[in-house]
């Protein structure tokens, strides 16, 4: 039974109008372009969330700043690794390997660093978090566009498979159903691509926007600590007269 109900499906396709088949086939392409999207972010997520927990692990039991940065180095796919990263960088200069703030604040007759150099070092954080931010929300206007715009071409494939019934209707001067079948099934199946095409795009859309924002207040907190780490470390206080 389900074998003849699968071979009739494909026979309504197959004898589908040409615009039928159009939008058939573009919905088909989003949705394959859509799922495609799905897997991939699942992947980056799922690698983002174990990197970022091994640099996490590195950064609490490390002592020193230099450690953590090699560490760093080797989990790029971290977002909260690569605002590390920055900092260390801005700290250190050119060429220049920045101090180790894990061991405590400056000893005696070191100046540590300005105020200035501070907002420097979260300049440098602030830009990479939206740079992360950005690589994480890659392709997923692709999920929102088919979701918007999915239900849409399955309606336009819904009125022209009406329309067609109607101009049956009319060239053959009846209403039977052998006369309009042809035309409802071609609306009902576009119906059903421009559903089948939207619903797991919304859904995947959603999903990973949740995923996107979680890791920007993850990377904003960290950016936080860590600024609030290097002041108390390392900024050079006014000496008061």
């Amino acid at each position: 039974m389900n074998v003849g109900n699968l071979g009739s499906f494909g026979e309504l396709i197959v004898n589908a109008g040409l615009v039928a088949k159009f939008v058939l086939l573009v919905l088909f392409g989003l949705s394959v372009v859509c799922w495609a999207i799905i897997f991939q972010k699942a992947v980056q997520f799922r690698v983002i969330a174990r990197e970022t927990s091994r640099f996490l692990k590195v950064y609490r039991e490390s002592r020193r700043f230099a450690l953590v940065a090699n560490g760093a180095k080797r989990m790029r796919a971290s977002p909260l690794a690569r605002v590390y990263l920055a900092a260390y960088q801005e700290l250190g200069g050119v060429g220049n390997p920045p101090p180790d703030m894990m061991d405590g604040p400056p000893e005696a007759g070191e100046e540590g660093i300005s105020p200035e150099r501070l907002e420097s070092v979260e300049r440098a954080m602030r830009r990479v978090q939206s740079a992360e931010i950005e690589r994480m929300e890659r392709y997923l206007a692709f999920l929102a566009t088919t979701a918007s715009a999915g239900p849409f071409i399955g309606l336009f494939g819904t009125v022209w498979g009406i329309t067609s019934s109607f101009q049956s209707i009319g060239s053959q001067g009846s209403a039977s159903l052998a006369v309009v079948a042809p035309g409802i099934s071609e609306a009902l199946i576009a119906t059903a691509a421009g559903l089948a095409a939207a619903i797991p795009a919304v859904i995947g859309y959603n999903y990973y926007v949740g995923r996107v924002r979680h890791w920007a207040t993850e990377m904003e907190n960290f950016a936080l600590e860590l600024a609030n780490l290097t002041e108390r470390r390392l900024v050079r206080t006014a000496k008061s007269f």
